[in-house]
Order: structure tokens, then sequence, then C-alpha cells
């Protein structure tokens, strides 16, 4: 009982936080989406504008998402971003023209404060998710921290994650479920972790493309399932999940990172009409 009032608590909360500009169901999900890196400052706000006025159109509360700098690629000469300055900049003004709030990923602790100047989500990314110095530090930002969990980790042990953040003194906390490590070369999504993070009293999001990747292959480029994104979402939100993390772009198959797991930005709507019924249906 406690744990479901914590949570509840943190959803009124983290809603009021974010989403004051924007007009929304309280019984909806929450979308984070956008490409997975910043590749030009055209495409950001081309991502931004289609996005948003879809999620407006269907009452979704909308977070623009995209890396300023992508640090963990499996070959050194895989795009990494134009300039952390740069990137920072174009995600800044492009959360100014569409009055959206911005999240993004950091690395190292020492990046916390920079990106919380922009940013109003900072986000942890999987592999990262166990780096104390990296949680604290985005903590003390004051901002609200979004862990995916490790490929490696269970939902239950996400706990210590949880706990790093509030000991810092930062209660504005999401989890992100993000697929398991499933041989060498493939993920699994096992949906308990849905549950089983929510009962640590926080939002959870399910990463819908992510967890559709297929890491480590011998080409050095990651590769993916992307025909699968409608069923994950939608297990997803049948499971219980508070929001959707969906890495979109216009041109998947010339995105500079990810673009073989990512939604074609022009299937997102339909998709998201779906899903907006199966929410209420289930809610």
């Amino acid at each position: 009982k406690i744990a479901a009032k914590s949570y509840f608590c943190q959803m009124e909360k983290f809603l009021k936080d974010l989403f004051t500009s924007q007009q929304y169901d309280t019984n909806n999900f929450f979308l984070m989406a956008g490409p997975c890196v910043v590749e030009s400052e055209e495409l950001i706000m081309e991502v931004a504008e289609k996005v948003s006025g879809i999620c407006k159109n269907l009452g979704i509360p909308y977070i623009f998402k995209a890396s300023y700098r992508k640090a963990n690629r499996t070959s050194g000469t895989s795009f990494t971003g134009l300039g952390d300055d740069v990137a920072m900049q174009m995600l800044q003004n492009t959360g100014k023209k569409y009055s959206l709030p911005i999240v993004t990923d950091i690395h190292s602790p020492e990046e916390a404060a920079k990106a919380a100047g922009f940013a109003d989500v900072l986000q942890i990314p999987a592999f990262l998710c166990r780096q104390t110095d990296l949680l604290v530090a985005a903590a003390k930002t004051g901002k609200i921290v979004n862990v995916k969990k490790g490929q490696f980790v269970s939902g239950e042990a996400m706990k210590f994650a949880v706990d790093k953040i509030r000991n810092a003194g930062n209660d504005k906390i999401m989890l992100t479920e993000r697929g398991t490590t499933f041989g060498y070369q493939d993920l699994v999504v096992d949906y308990r972790n849905i549950p089983a993070m929510k009962a640590h009293g926080v939002p959870v999001v399910m990463d819908v493309t992510h967890s559709l990747q297929q890491p480590n292959q011998t080409s050095g480029v990651t590769g993916g399932n992307p025909q699968l994104i409608s069923t994950i979402a939608k297990a997803a939100i049948a499971a219980g999940a508070d929001g959707l993390f969906i890495e979109t772009h216009p041109n998947p198959s010339i995105a500079k990172s990810d673009g073989a797991n990512m939604l074609k930005m022009d299937l997102l709507e339909a998709l998201l009409q779906q899903l907006v019924k199966l929410r209420k249906a289930v809610v």
C-alpha cells in the first residue's frame, strides 16, 4: 500500500512538473519520442513539429527526445554527434519553439549540470544504470532522472538505482524497461519488469524501439526488428506502462544512429491512435 501511494503521488507530481503547457488526458500514457541523435536542427525541428501535433490531437503528453551525443557505439567509426555545445543549443531551440520538455542522455557526472541547463529530464543509459557517481550527479541537478534498466539487471534490482537518487535528495525518478540480453546478439522483453519497477513507487516507461535491437553484429552496426514495434508497444500498455519511448525518424534508412530499429515517422500517428484506444480499455 505504501508503494502504491508513493507511485500515484509521484505520477501526479511528474505530470504537473513536465506538462503544464500541454493539454492532455490525465488517464493517458505519456510519450518520449524523437530521433536517436541530433543530426541537424532541421531534422529535430521537423520531428518535434510533427509529433507534437499528433500528440496534441490525441491528448498524449509529449517529451521530445534526442541525444546530443552518442557515447555508446559498436564501431569507432560510427557517428557520435555534431559537438556537444552545438547539439545542446539545437535541442534548447527546439524545446523553446514548440514549448516541449526535453529528454537527453548524459554519460558522465561532469555532463549533468550542463545538460540540466536545457533538458527537463536527464536520462541514464542502460549500460550506466549502476554508475553511482553519475546517478548522484543527475539527482543533484534537481531535474527528473530517467534511468534505463540495464540489459543485465532485473526490475527488482533497479531499486538500488532509485535509492541512490532518492538518497541524493531527488525523488523525481522514472525507470525504463528496454529489454534483457538474450545471448550475444538479441534482446527479449520480460513484461514482469513493468509491475516490478512500479513497485519502487516511480513511473515506468517502455523503450519500445531499443528493446528491438539486435546488438553486437559483426558488421559493427546494430540490427533490429522494427516490424515488432506495434507488438511491443501494445503489450507494454496492457502490462501497465505509464509511458512509451519510441525513436522515430522521417527516413530510418538514412538515420545516423539506430536506424535499424526506429519507427518511420509516417507510421507513428496510426500506432498512437491504436495505443490510446488500448489504454482506455485497460485503465
